[in-house]
């Protein structure tokens, strides 16, 4: 920090949240949670749509206020540190709403002057790679360049602890990578960073530590390969049935069940919309094996497929369902 701010030391707690809770009427937002992130690390945040991260998230930056629990922020609390709790953090919100005549430097000077010590705006403008639309009008602006400027206002403090959340939804592929550039370059200096998403390879390329949330809770909690090592098995197999007769596709399903329950390599077996999900071993073991069980059962596939465990697949044990489903 310019102003001569010492960094917590790395590995200690940046936020502590404990027995947090937030409802709105009859919808509880936030059940519970209890939460430490470690300074330097880059904390990842996820679940669907209406899991309760924006809500935990907008509570810890000071936006809402908690029914109870506690919250931390880098040793301090919003209800009696709130002016310097301002000058060390940094938000990037889910969506921002810049003036669309001002140009992207004149943003940057605007956030600027709410810190008493930061990055310069040219600093700013060269961490996140808007040199050449410096004096391009925000309206002008695409998605990627709106998202990388709402990154630089949130950078533009020289924050210590960073919120960022979801911030790559509607972006293209190339845009989305590049904001996983830049959020590795701040990684790499040593930033606290605070990231919800609903993007697993993001939080699988991005995050030192996740926390899996849904209905307001925290579901699971640890590193990606930790969290994807819990299913048992490498590798995920799918299949479907192939049936003339959708009177009997119910049973066809059982049948099939039963006959890769007890085949050596199978971890965990689920049917979600008439597609058979397995968390298997050994996958050039298992596969023949598979094949061999349906075909003594006279069972035909539609399809086939297989791929190496993920995040996704962790949300879709541990919930029953898919991480985009409503």
């Amino acid at each position: 920090m310019e102003d001569g701010t010492k960094t917590l030391p790395k590995g200690t707690c940046s936020l502590c949240i404990r027995d947090l809770r937030k409802s709105f009427a009859d919808v509880r937002a936030v059940d519970g949670i209890d939460l430490e992130v470690r300074a330097g690390e880059c904390f990842g945040l996820l679940g669907p749509n209406g899991a309760g991260k924006t809500t935990t998230i907008e509570i810890c930056e000071g936006l809402t206020t908690a029914d109870s629990g506690t919250v931390e922020l880098l040793g301090l609390a919003w209800q009696s540190n709130s002016e310097e709790l301002r000058q060390r953090i940094g938000v990037q919100l889910q969506e921002t709403q810049f003036p669309d005549k001002l140009t992207a430097e004149e943003v940057l000077r605007l956030f600027r002057s709410f810190y008493r010590h930061g990055l310069t705006v040219d600093e700013a403008i060269g961490i996140a790679q808007l040199e050449e639309k410096r004096k391009a009008r925000v309206g002008g602006l695409s998605g990627g360049q709106k998202q990388r400027l709402a990154m630089a206002t949130a950078l533009v403090g020289d924050p210590e602890l960073l919120f960022l959340d979801e911030p790559t939804t509607g972006l293209d592929p190339q845009a989305r990578r590049h904001l996983w550039d830049l959020v590795e370059d701040l990684k790499r200096g040593g930033r606290t960073i605070i990231l919800t998403t609903h993007y697993m390879e993001e939080a699988e390329r991005l995050c030192d530590r996740v926390a899996v949330m849904d209905h307001g809770k925290v579901i699971a909690l640890g590193t990606p390969k930790e969290l994807i090592a819990s299913l048992g098995g490498e590798d995920i197999v799918e299949f479907a049935i192939s049936s003339s007769d959708p009177r009997v596709q119910e049973s066809v399903h059982a049948v099939a069940a039963g006959a890769v329950a007890e085949i050596p390599g199978v971890n965990s077996h689920r049917v979600d919309k008439s597609l058979h999900q397995l968390s298997v071993s050994e996958l050039h073991t298992t596969v023949p094996k598979i094949f061999a069980a349906l075909r003594e059962q006279g069972l035909h596939l539609s399809e086939f497929r297989t791929h190496s465990a993920s995040l996704e697949d962790v949300f879709v044990h541990l919930t029953g369902r898919n991480l985009r489903d409503e």
